[in-house]
């Protein structure tokens, strides 16, 4: 039903979180996927890192899922500021739906908290209207998540998940990127539809 899918991500490992299973399983099934991620969040990166860590390790963990290189679009913003640019990034999404014209968006939820993620959630609700559009959840950021759509997922897309994670060794403190909770919420998810795994998405646009 979808040929060509765009993830866009804020920063550097949102994507993965969201839906790093889906885009294991997509690639698996043949469809083209790409990675948009608008920010390498260089004031992130833990002082014994090299500032440009992030972007090193967005590039391996695409790798680890499978998404080819070229498919991988990283902008610069910097990290918390992403209200300021609202207009930048627009043009940039413009830009992406002119060149790709995906069929089917992954976006951070409309009810994300963060600043940067809400940013990016209503510029990517305004450029791709006429798409469909899935909001997948990020817990620690999501007061409210509504799941309404899922996609089931077998134990090889959630190792691939977590593999990919593991590239993240920068971010490897934060509670989120352990490797029993992804796993726990995907089994959560999987339960929800009667299956073994799953990720859980908003359907904030459906075009059939």
């Amino acid at each position: 039903m979808f040929s060509k899918i765009l993830v866009i991500a804020p920063h550097t490992d949102d994507g993965e979180l969201g839906c790093g299973g889906t885009i294991a399983r997509f690639l698996e099934e043949g469809k083209d996927v790409y990675y948009a991620a608008f920010s390498v969040a260089e004031k992130s990166v833990p002082e014994v890192f090299p500032k440009n860590e992030l972007e090193i390790e967005v590039k391996r963990a695409m790798k680890v899922l499978g998404v080819p290189e070229n498919n991988l679009l990283i902008y610069r913003y910097e990290v918390r500021t992403f209200s300021y640019y609202r207009q930048d990034i627009l043009e940039d999404l413009v830009r992406l739906k002119k060149e790709l014209e995906p069929t089917l968006i992954f976006i951070p939820s409309l009810n994300d908290l963060h600043q940067d993620h809400k940013t990016i959630a209503e510029e990517g609700c305004r450029v791709f209207k006429m798409a469909t559009i899935l909001g997948y959840e990020e817990p620690w950021n999501n007061i409210s998540f509504k799941t309404s759509s899922f996609v089931p997922l077998e134990e090889r897309h959630i190792k691939k998940k977590i593999d990919a994670l593991k590239e993240y060794k920068t971010q490897r403190y934060r509670s989120y990127l352990n490797e029993d909770f992804i796993r726990s919420l995907a089994k959560t998810r999987g339960t929800q539809i009667n299956k073994e795994y799953a990720e859980a998405f908003e359907v904030i646009r459906w075009i059939i």
